[in-house]
């Protein structure tokens, strides 16, 4: 038994509870001892039953005196337990569990934890968590810290202790990092690392065992981007690129605008890159609307001109429409064709004709740029001489889907673009296999977008300053309206939700507009048909989910109205307020809250998201950074309470093995943990 072991292969799992923890994302004996607690419960203080009071959170034991089965009128059953401890006597109440009478019959010694409340026969425990004593074994969950953990559906707490605490015992633990580092920064071993994990004897303990796991996870994630960097290094293209300055410059010439500093520096940084025989391998990072489109539509027609094709990969359908449409307005007067393929869209061109079936695949291959979506990755899609790939939100895509598409070529360059505010501290040190370009400045005339915080007593107001605005453009501005559900919530029902909210606003706020509603059930196509209507002015306001972060550009939006804004982080509010302010006109956002939360005000007094996502980090920590899980970020589990100044300790050491030993051959164990697992994962590239 080892980290890889299927955790179907425990001892009591089997494959009913396997398909169970999948849910918690539990594959392997590693996930499972690395499930981490989410609390202790302190249950270390026994008390006698002499000396209980009411309101009391008590652990207590004693033996079994009497155990029987009641019935109500309406003929629900009730479990009553008597213990004694010598001390006294107590009542114990269980509802609708009869299996209890076959665990805790008479003789039986227990220990029990719970409130104590009072009930008809004086104090008594209301379903208390139990564990049987044996003689032979000590208590797992009782007379001690006990761990709490995520769960699922038929998969309690109770249930995992049971699993870890006897793998722990059996388990045989290698250390796998290095000896000079456990010494340098005072870590413990991992054996006494995920033992003081799930079963502290003192919270010190435990902080000491998250302090080692997360510099392992940090350091394991480190480790992987420098070895993927070292093998990505040794490749060479097939023939570095020719810049041709006098084209480029006449492509720059033909821009219906010119280049912010930011953006020339940037290029700057790119076409380095281009001419090596190293293939470029670089994350470009901007603000939402800072033109990063235009950087990859510049280093797109230098790959054309060398005789290379380029693959743009998006990760939703309208954000592969929008750079579609970006790319074919800015290429095709250079004769450059145009594709995009997604899963409801196949073989359209840049002139928008559709390719005749019987020569699909001489037209697929006639395109010099194909944008797609995840339908990119599919067996179908097989273009030749691809020299450069371009990946938005690369963040969004998950390493192997990254790999199969820089398996359709051989050694292509590859940049990945994100529009993520990510501090550059942070990205420089997360991103260890990428080098990283950031333009940091708007196009010029761009004006910031006025964002209010607005309270409660001022909602009715909004609404009549938005119908205003609407009436006096003669209704050629469009106002976003989003809410962070679609359908209401049973446990928050605060928080608007988007069908509810289009409904109340159609009928009862804004009767003489025409309100649009959008959200991701929506197939692909009437998503598609909504945005154009809302687009071409059919639609005054559209009510949506954030499903509208990301892909939308629609100069004429000048309002965007967040609902349950404390609900976001400020980098995600930053990303849905980068909606509007498109155009020429002053563009304002909205901002409701359920709990009018200060940290919402860094969003009045700051337009930068760096600058926000900086504020994030401080305010709420790594979660701020690594909370996208609808995103798939990486999800860190031991270290989302880290410093820039940890990661960095732990990139150095990264950089500093690799160095010494490139293949980790020195290093079998370590390999094993963090590079061999995922080493499939790295492409051949």
């Amino acid at each position: 038994m080892n980290w890889d072991t299927p955790i179907g292969n425990l001892a009591f799992v089997g494959p009913v509870y396997s398909k169970r923890l999948e849910k918690l994302e539990i594959f392997t004996i590693a996930d499972l001892l690395y499930h981490a607690p989410t609390r202790y419960e302190d249950y270390t203080n026994f008390k006698k039953l002499n000396t209980l009071h009411e309101g009391d959170i008590v652990t207590i034991k004693g033996r079994v005196s009497l155990s029987k089965n009641l019935y109500t009128r309406s003929r629900k059953q009730i479990q009553t337990i008597k213990i004694q401890d010598g001390t006294g006597e107590m009542e114990l109440l269980w509802f609708n569990q009869p299996f209890i009478l076959r665990q805790l019959i008479a003789g039986k010694e227990v220990a029990l934890a719970g409130t104590v409340i009072m009930g008809n026969h004086g104090l008594t425990l209301s379903a208390p968590d139990y564990e049987l004593i044996r003689d032979s074994k000590s208590l797992i969950h009782m007379g001690r810290l006990v761990p709490r953990y995520p769960e699922t559906q038929g998969v309690s707490s109770k249930w995992l202790r049971s699993r870890i605490a006897p793998l722990l015992d059996n388990f045989s633990f290698a250390e796998f990092l290095p000896s000079q580092i456990l010494q340098k920064y005072r870590l413990w071993d991992i054996e006494s690392s995920l033992k003081a994990l799930h079963f502290p004897q003192n919270l010190d303990q435990s902080a000491s065992a998250l302090q080692r796991l997360a510099f392992e996870e940090l350091f394991g994630l480190q480790l992987l981007a420098q070895f993927k960097r070292k093998q990505w290094n040794v490749q060479q293209v097939i023939k570095p690129f020719q810049i041709d300055e006098i084209k480029m410059q006449k492509f720059l010439d033909r821009l219906p605008f010119t280049l912010t500093g930011a953006q020339k520096r940037v290029a700057a940084e790119i076409i380095p890159d281009l001419k090596n025989i190293t293939p470029m391998n670089r994350m470009l990072q901007g603000e939402v609307g800072s033109g990063k489109t235009v950087i990859a539509a510049l280093i797109s027609y230098i790959a054309v001109e060398n005789q290379k094709r380029v693959l743009f990969m998006a990760p939703t359908e309208i954000l592969a429409q929008q750079h579609y449409k970006t790319l074919s307005q800015l290429l095709t007067p250079f004769g450059l064709k145009v594709g995009i393929q997604t899963g409801s869209i196949k073989n359209i061109g840049s002139r928008g004709k559709k390719q005749e079936t019987g020569k699909k695949e001489k037209k697929k291959e006639s395109y010099d740029i194909l944008v797609g979506t995840h339908a990119l990755l599919t067996n179908t899609v097989q273009i030749p001489d691809v020299g450069l790939i371009i990946i938005d939100e690369q963040h969004r895509f998950g390493v192997r889907q990254r790999t199969l598409l820089r398996t359709k070529s051989q050694t292509p360059h590859v940049m990945t673009m994100t529009a993520t505010p990510i501090p550059r501290s942070v990205a420089l040190t997360l991103y260890g296999d990428l080098d990283l370009s950031v333009i940091d400045e708007m196009p010029v005339g761009r004006l910031p977008v006025k964002t209010w915080v607005v309270p409660k007593e001022k909602r009715q107001n909004a609404y009549l300053w938005i119908g205003d605005k609407i009436r006096k453009s003669k209704r050629t501005e469009r106002i976003f309206i989003i809410c962070p559900f679609i359908d209401p919530s049973e446990s928050l029902k605060t928080v608007k939700a988007a069908m509810q909210e289009y409904e109340y606003l159609q009928k009862q706020v804004f009767p003489e507009f025409k309100v649009g509603l959008l959200h991701g059930k929506l197939k692909s196509r009437a998503k598609e048909i909504v945005l154009e209507n809302f687009r071409t002015g059919e639609f005054d306001i559209l009510v949506s989910t954030p499903v509208v972060e990301v892909g939308i550009d629609i100069p004429e939006a000048t309002v965007m109205l967040i609902e349950a804004a404390d609900r976001f982080g400020l980098a995600q509010l930053h990303q849905l307020r980068g909606r509007v302010g498109r155009g020429t006109a002053q563009s304002y956002c909205l901002l409701f809250a359920v709990d009018n939360s200060a940290r919402l005000k860094n969003m009045e007094k700051v337009s930068s998201g760096i600058q926000l996502a900086e504020i994030d980090l401080k305010l709420r920590g790594w979660g701020a950074l690594f909370g996208f899980a609808q995103h798939g970020h990486n999800k860190l589990k031991f270290a989302h309470t880290v410093t820039v100044m940890d990661i960095d300790k732990a990139k150095q050491e990264a950089v500093r093995l690799i160095q010494s030993d490139p293949q980790l051959s020195r290093n079998i164990d370590l390999k094993q943990r963090f590079i061999s697992g995922t080493i499939a994962e790295i492409a051949p590239d």
